[in-house]
């Protein structure tokens, strides 16, 4: 260390080497380092001889829930007291929990039913529009068409391999969730066995909001592949009205005369609207 004479000799400060202080010059150290040294290690004793404390309850269960727990909450009333305490709002943002991790769903859940006017509506609305939607992304949109396949899977088994005729509500519950809120038209059949029971259904065509092209001479090939004993066709009206346009019955008389000439049953035209829909054979078209 180096100090400077009391006074300048020049502009240059003359500076001098400070005689050393001892290390002895701070009374005390060594005792204070000791006693410190003694404190250290009580605590480290006291603390070998206490008893363990439990482990903190897992925090990560539900990271994204915020402090009020909402999400938890949501789940425990679905859980409770079932699917019909909810508004449809809520079972939508409850979906959106698996596909947004984080943050508020509400929000978009709100305006998707907004857009779309229903629970249903939601899951049955096209990618495209769902993508409009603001705060709608990929992997919302697809835990939507997911929720929307189950429902239509698990309608389809009330009907697979029993007999249709039988069960006329259950067919119509199963083409309602499979069809009803199509933005185009949709052409599927239901091929039978000689039994009237369903061995397959199949989607023959799709079109524009008010024409499907439907080719008889494909619906028999596929009929003959299967060895159906009868069919029932079906399409839905995007404009939600069943009411059959001229080209329904036409279409439908040339289906039934092509099928009669080979043995194969047409049972009924089925025209699906949203929450209606109709029969051709009811109506004395078959």
């Amino acid at each position: 260390m180096w100090w400077p004479r009391s006074k300048p000799v020049s502009e240059q400060q003359a500076w001098v080497q400070a005689p050393p202080r001892p290390a002895t010059s701070v009374p005390g150290f060594a005792e204070t380092a000791a006693r410190a040294a003694e404190f250290i290690a009580d605590a480290q004793r006291s603390a070998a001889r206490a008893p363990a404390l439990p482990e903190p309850a897992d925090q990560s269960v539900f990271p994204s829930e915020g402090p009020h727990g909402h999400r938890e909450r949501m789940r425990d009333r679905l859980l409770d007291r079932g699917a019909d305490g909810l508004a449809d709002y809520e079972l939508i943002e409850m979906l959106l929990f698996f596909a947004q991790p984080k943050g508020d769903t509400k929000p978009v859940a709100k305006r998707l039913i907004n857009r779309f006017g229903s629970y249903s509506g939601v899951l049955c609305a096209p990618v495209r529009d769902l993508e409009e939607v603001r705060g709608v992304g990929r992997h919302s949109i697809a835990a939507l068409k997911l929720v929307h396949a189950g429902a239509v899977r698990l309608a389809r088994a009330e009907v697979m391999n029993r007999q249709i005729l039988g069960n006329w509500d259950q067919l119509m519950d199963y083409l309602h969730t499979a069809m009803a809120r199509e933005r185009v038209e949709q052409f599927r059949v239901l091929f039978l066995d000689t039994k009237n029971q369903l061995i397959a259904d199949e989607v023959q065509g799709r079109g524009t909001i008010n024409h499907t092209p439907v080719y008889p001479r494909e619906v028999t090939r596929r009929a003959l592949e299967l060895h159906a004993a009868a069919l029932i066709l079906v399409h839905n009206h995007p404009s939600g009205d069943p009411t059959p346009s001229m080209a329904d019955i036409e279409m439908t008389t040339q289906m039934q005369r092509v099928l009669q000439s080979l043995g194969i049953s047409l049972h009924d035209h089925i025209i699906v609207g949203n929450g209606r829909w109709t029969s051709l054979k009811k109506e004395g078209f078959i």
